[in-house]
């Protein structure tokens, strides 16, 4: 039988490079990591750069922040935040190779690096959502407002209320009164035997036990500070609410908002000088600053933080990314409509958020004058009867009319498809359920770094989609580049949400 001769291209892994090669050949030219690559460019690494001038410029060379910063963008746009998953992805990923200049930093050299620049890799937020406003991603026209618990890097089983401090705080003073005791006995017998300069300092239980003791009394501490801080704020708000009582000359409309703001001060009062007797919340020995909340996706009580985002309808551009300790969305819809205005510059046309952020003070602040804001008082919207624990003052009357008129309903509608797909994204496609960091300062700069991942793929899809035409940074684009695909049928691109494109 004659043999056929077999072609085949060289497969040998031994075959040297002849000519020196290129990672840039090795992604192709739409590449997510290209994409990184140019942004980071446009960035003010200022803040990071300042950081190293005050350093003496001893010993090695340290690794350029631009090669950190590329590569913890990408990684927290691919949903990898863990620093020794970042580690094992620049060996093995061609992308993270590309953005590490062919370099290996380790684990600990990227979590020092972000732990020591947090603060500014946080503030990368506003600068990446400046560039999508440069693309014409943002307009401010429908921005929806919503919350999500994220866990803390904490269990909830290392909780203790303040009572069960105070009884571990008596336990553990039995302990050292034991050992203490103990101690005394047995260098008395030392003494009496080998010479009194012949200790060796505090037993380890007793040590121990003492660093314990220390501890419970300063979580005790902290809850009774947290108390009487919350308290000395409720009075505060209590006088100024009664220095401002309407006068005569006052309107209808005055004197029920202020009447409104009178109980609302009054309750909170009540509630700080209970607290402030008998601290209510758990303190927990892992994160201080995680709160036990309750997640309506999981339908349990989880230690997190509340992750708050606002979201341009545009094409789904988070405008605003705030954390806050409270276990409910009430009262922080005004400060994430300032966060907004800081962000951007501007105030959105129609704000929109659920029945959660329901406060009928906030919505006749005088901030929110200038957007149409479309929040239901009630839980469930349709009913033919108000619940009896309603609200029937004037704002929640007018708020019940627009969502009922044609415009409202239509408006209102599109906050799911705006602001809830964003936080699925965030949680289930990039996997991003749990902070790394602890504490509140540490969690809100993640959170940011998190959200600054998300617009990065939005712009990414703008430029690769082709749609960055008269609206994107020309300085973004890499010559010679071309789209991934173009549009089909471009006459029925009106008829779909920009999120889709």
């Amino acid at each position: 039988m004659e043999l056929m001769s077999w072609r085949f291209r060289s497969c040998s892994l031994d075959q040297p490079f002849l000519v020196s090669p290129s990672l840039q050949d090795w992604l192709p030219a739409n590449h997510l990591a290209h994409f990184v690559a140019d942004v980071v460019e446009e960035l003010d690494l200022s803040a990071i750069y300042a950081d190293y001038e005050r350093q003496d410029g001893r010993g090695q060379p340290a690794y350029h922040p631009v090669v950190l910063v590329r590569v913890l963008l990408y990684a927290y746009a691919k949903g990898i935040t863990s620093s020794r998953r970042i580690e094992q992805a620049i060996a093995d990923d061609i992308g993270f190779r590309y953005l590490a200049a062919n370099q290996l930093p380790d684990h600990d050299t990227i979590a020092s690096f972000r732990r020591r620049h947090l603060t500014a890799l946080g503030g990368l937020f506003v600068d990446v959502l400046r560039l999508c406003q440069k693309a014409g991603l943002v307009k401010l026209g429908n921005v929806a407002i919503d919350g999500t618990k994220i866990l803390a890097n904490a269990s909830s089983a290392r909780n203790a209320s303040y009572s069960q401090l105070e009884e571990r705080e008596q336990y553990w003073l039995e302990v050292v009164d034991k050992l203490l005791g103990e101690a005394q006995r047995v260098d008395a017998e030392e003494d009496a035997q080998l010479g009194a300069e012949s200790g060796h300092g505090l037993p380890a239980e007793l040590a121990n036990a003492s660093q314990r003791l220390a501890r419970i009394r300063q979580a005790k501490q902290e809850l009774r500070a947290e108390a009487q801080q919350q308290l000395a704020a409720a009075e505060a708000e209590a006088q100024q609410v009664k220095e401002s009582k309407p006068g005569k000359e006052a309107n209808a409309e005055e004197r029920s908002l202020h009447h409104q703001r009178r109980e609302r001060s009054k309750k909170r009062l009540q509630r700080a000088q209970k607290n402030a007797a008998q601290p209510g919340r758990t303190y927990n020995f892992v994160d201080p600053d995680s709160r036990l909340m309750h997640d309506n996706g999981l339908n349990s009580i989880v230690q997190s933080y509340n992750a708050q985002v606002a979201v341009d309808d545009q094409a789904q551009v988070i405008v605003a990314a705030e954390i806050t300790q409270q276990v409910t969305d009430r009262g922080q819809l005004l400060p994430m409509v300032e966060s907004v205005q800081g962000n951007t510059g501007a105030l959105p046309a129609v704000i929109t958020a659920d029945a959660g952020y329901w406060n009928s003070v906030d919505l006749q602040d005088e901030r929110l004058k200038g957007s149409q804001v479309l929040v239901p008082p009630d839980g469930a919207r349709g009913r033919e009867t108000l619940p009896a624990n309603a609200p029937r003052d004037a704002t929640a009357v007018g708020m019940r009319e627009r969502l009922q008129s044609d415009e409202g309903r239509a408006l209102f509608r599109l906050r799911k498809t705006v602001v809830e797909p964003v936080l699925g994204q965030i949680k289930h496609a990039r996997g991003i359920r749990r902070f790394l960091l602890r504490g509140l300062d540490q969690v809100s700069a993640e959170w940011k770094l998190i959200c600054a991942g998300h617009n990065l793929l939005k712009l990414f899809r703008r430029r690769r989609n082709g749609e960055d035409q008269g609206g994107f940074p020309s300085d973004l684009r890499r010559p010679g580049r071309r789209s991934l695909r173009a549009p089909l049928f471009p006459a029925l691109r009106p008829f779909f949400p920009a999120s889709l494109c």
